[in-house]
């Protein structure tokens, strides 16, 4: 109710804020262009706006929400029927009544639709079309296999932005009105997500003795885990065959590198990683090389590894996935520099953009927001300069480039399944490099819709360029911001990352997204040593 509450408020004091500036200092001389679009309209734009109006009346509206919600609800799939229905209704109750406090006048042009019974802040017709189509977009790209995912996700999020231009155009509302509108059908999807619990899968039915697995040990992030989580992530595990586990905090200094040794030489043969992806790393830097097997519960902001292993994100829930799995060996990555003692990364590597804002989003942020506080400090990079980059792999001609980041993967999925390096994969024996170079806002606008569509293309004047290799080194003019896993590891002119093929064993659900069933799974704590060293070709 309190994130209901302060959408209303913060709503409200901004249609207030431009409706009734104090002292009349803010005038946003919106009707003009209001004017402009009523004195340049034709029958054929006349009739678009008119078809795509019709995609956000509340009639449509209704039907395409109950439609959804009903296939969804046949399909057993309770939550995403309520995060559409809910978020709809949400922004709906929201739009009458900040439309009622702010009672904004409509443009003084010729509407189209006539004369409405509601104010024109905010557009309740692109607030409810953000809710609906954003949120289909939402569930395309995280449930739609296959090369149709992103088109049907772009094509989801693109209504809102044509409704939008519509009402614009048929005179109905002013920029900041639409603007307002998109802000509130966002704000409601994103409050009923958070609103909704977290589905628990079922235990197996058939469980093995107590300790028979062998003793087990949780390693975790004391700012992250309270005691109530250990004690359900013990259950898990004693669910699963293993003894009660030894729950070692790891120290903020070193992630739980220590505490991963500590349960090693305790004889611990799976070590869960309860944490975000430091923790995950740190524990993976630990049992790289040994026969000891990896678990990761994910608890942090990001959680990338956890997200590309397919893992759900509750932990109880994870853990419980990857125990019923098998154990797979995966590669790691070693990331050095100057300035930079050798050191582990499982996920992703970079220099530049991604780093600054790593280092720029408090940890009370993440706390509250999880992932979406990584935007607040993306915002505050956005005008970043780009800088000159050299890039060497596996020993090649060094290649240079002006570059926004660069940023190097063991895997490949961000959040909310973004494919940001689609060929990667965490077992191939070989990392692969981005370089985010756009120019202006149209190289971003050409970089997103390059991330989306997976368009490739390579050379300076590429937005997004793609390479492979066993061996990337990084090498900038002037030291710039650095992090590995998430975590900020200083500015530096130099950054090496090398493969280190099947280094660890980590449980891996029994359908892993990302990681087909292969040659080298094994049933649960029954993973044989194999060697570091081990060589494979690039696939």
């Amino acid at each position: 109710m309190a994130a209901v509450a302060g959408q209303a408020a913060a709503l409200t004091a901004l249609g207030l804020l431009i409706t009734h500036p104090p002292g009349n200092w803010w005038d946003p001389r919106e009707d003009g262009l209001a004017g402009r679009l009523a004195d340049h309209r034709t029958a054929a734009l006349t009739t678009a706006s008119d078809w795509l109006s019709a995609l956000a009346w509340t009639p449509a509206i209704v039907t395409v929400t109950a439609l959804a919600a009903a296939l969804l609800l046949l399909r057993h799939r309770w939550r995403p029927a309520v995060l559409l229905a809910g978020a709809v209704a949400l922004q709906a109750v929201l739009f009458v009544t900040v439309a009622h406090l702010v009672d904004r006048a409509r443009p003084d042009v010729v509407r189209l639709d006539g004369a409405l019974p509601t104010s024109s802040f905010p557009s309740g017709h692109v607030g409810a079309a953000t809710a609906l189509y954003g949120g289909l977009g939402l569930l395309a790209l995280r449930s739609v296999r296959g090369r149709w995912r992103l088109p049907l996700c772009a094509l989801a999020w693109t209504v809102p932005v044509l409704v939008a231009a519509s009402r614009l155009y048929r005179g109905m509302h002013h920029p900041t009105d639409v603007v307002a509108g998109a802000l509130n059908g966002a704000a409601a999807l994103w409050v009923v997500w958070r609103a909704l619990p977290e589905r628990e899968r079922p235990a197996p039915a058939a469980r093995p003795v107590p300790g028979s697995r062998g003793p087990a040990a949780l390693v975790y992030n004391p700012t992250a885990v309270d005691s109530a989580v250990l004690e359900r992530l013990s259950a898990v595990l004693v669910a699963h065959g293993y003894g009660p586990p030894r729950c070692l905090p790891g120290d903020p200094d070193d992630c739980g590198r220590a505490a991963a040794r500590r349960a090693l030489a305790d004889g611990a043969r799976l070590v869960a990683a309860c944490g975000g992806d430091g923790t995950v790393t740190a524990c993976a830097e630990a049992l790289a090389g040994t026969d000891a097997v990896l678990a990761v519960v994910p608890c942090g902001t990001g959680n990338l590894f956890a997200r590309n292993l397919g893992l759900p994100t509750d932990p109880a829930a994870a853990l419980a996935a990857a125990l019923a799995g098998r154990a797979r060996r995966i590669d790691l990555m070693r990331a050095e520099g100057d300035g930079l003692p050798a050191r582990a990364a499982a996920t992703m590597a970079g220099m530049g953009l991604d780093a600054a804002v790593m280092a720029d989003t408090g940890r009370t942020l993440k706390r509250r927001l999880g992932w979406p506080a990584y935007v607040v400090g993306a915002a505050r990079h956005l005008t970043d300069r780009r800088f000159e980059l050299a890039v060497a792999v596996d020993g090649a001609e060094p290649v240079r480039r002006r570059v926004r980041m660069a940023v190097v993967g063991n895997v490949g999925t961000l959040q909310g399944g973004v494919r940001l390096l689609p060929d990667a994969a965490p077992d191939d024996g070989v990392l692969d490099l981005v370089l985010v170079q756009p120019r202006g806002p149209l190289g971003w606008a050409g970089a997103i819709l390059a991330l989306l569509t997976g368009e490739r293309r390579q050379g300076p004047g590429a937005p997004l360029e793609h390479f492979r290799g066993r061996r990337i080194e990084l090498t900038a003019a002037r030291a710039r911001p650095r992090e590995c896993d998430g975590d900020p590891v200083g500015d530096g002119k130099v950054m090496t990352l090398t493969v280190r093929p099947g280094a660890l064993l980590v449980q891996v659900p029994g359908t892993p997204q990302d990681m087909p069933a292969g040659p080298q799974d094994m049933p649960a704590g029954r993973a044989p040593a194999v060697p570091t060293d081990t060589k494979r070709e690039a696939a």
